[in-house]
């Protein structure tokens, strides 16, 4: 099963031919995820923090996000 990974958040125009299309960057699932893992190490008590589960976590929250995006 794919997950909803929101569309593009930075891709790029692209024309072919009379059409534009965008296509590449990363997906908005992808910019959440990286948006939620830096707010956690930026946080001073988890530089001694296990980081195995990280990104896991950070990929629940933007899944949470993208739910709540469309409502």
């Amino acid at each position: 099963m794919s997950k909803d990974n929101g569309g593009p958040a930075f891709g790029e125009l692209q024309q072919v031919g009379d059409v534009a299309m965008r296509d590449g960057g990363l997906s908005i699932r992808d910019y959440f995820a990286a948006k939620a893992m830096q707010g956690y190490c930026a946080r001073e008590d988890s530089i001694n923090s296990h980081f195995d589960s990280l990104a896991s976590d950070a990929y629940e929250l933007a899944d949470a996000m993208l739910l709540e995006r469309a409502k």
